[in-house]
């Protein structure tokens, strides 16, 4: 049996950092941003029905989230018909990942789970946290967003406080070492729920 852990937190918590832990502790990890990234790139599965609904959107053959961006500036329900384009192909990558794994452990790097409904198909979620002083320190440290760019991410995603309160595991992000200590021992507790099931 092969166990779906979904891991998210908001922007800034250190998620692909404690992803990466996972990793480190034999877990197989499937990234929903690394999926989109494949599909929108040359020869991806989405570049073609793209092409056919947003020409504009196509550069170098090869789908441009900048353009992506600015036509859902331009429509905001465009944003609907992109991701009935891709989400499909999303979840078709997921369930591909899943039918060639395995690992007794599969963690799902998805940053809009709960706002998805992705938390549905999962056994159990892990939400990434650190306070908002820090979260917004490292944010803003990375030098490629400003300060409202930060807020407008924020308004879309589900408060830190309400995915904590829904999650199976919290994992405090607050030092690499009591992130990675509370990852081994995630990782601990499911190995030995599998052995007993």
């Amino acid at each position: 049996m092969t166990f779906k852990l979904g891991l998210t937190g908001s922007i800034g918590t250190g998620k692909s950092t404690t992803a990466a832990m996972f990793v480190e502790e034999g877990c197989a990890l499937w990234d929903a941003d690394a999926a989109v990234h494949q599909l929108y790139d040359v020869g991806g599965a989405a570049v073609a029905p793209m092409q056919a609904h947003f020409p504009d959107a196509v550069i170098n053959g090869a789908v441009s989230r900048d353009a992506l961006r600015s036509i859902i500036s331009g429509d905001p329900s465009a944003l609907k018909r992109i991701e009935a384009i891709v989400h499909p192909l999303v979840t078709k990558d997921r369930a591909a990942f899943i039918a060639e794994t395995i690992a007794d452990i599969i963690v799902f790097d998805i940053p809009l789970l709960f706002e998805t409904g992705g938390d549905a198909a999962m056994d159990a979620v892990a939400v990434v946290h650190v306070d908002a002083k820090t979260q917004r320190a490292r944010v803003l440290a990375r030098g490629s967003m400003t300060e409202a760019q930060f807020e407008a991410i924020l308004a879309k995603q589900m408060p830190s406080a309400d995915k904590c309160a829904r999650a199976d595991f919290v994992i405090e992000t607050d030092t690499v070492e009591h992130a990675r200590a509370q990852v081994h021992s995630v990782v601990q507790q499911i190995r030995s729920r599998l052995k007993d099931a």
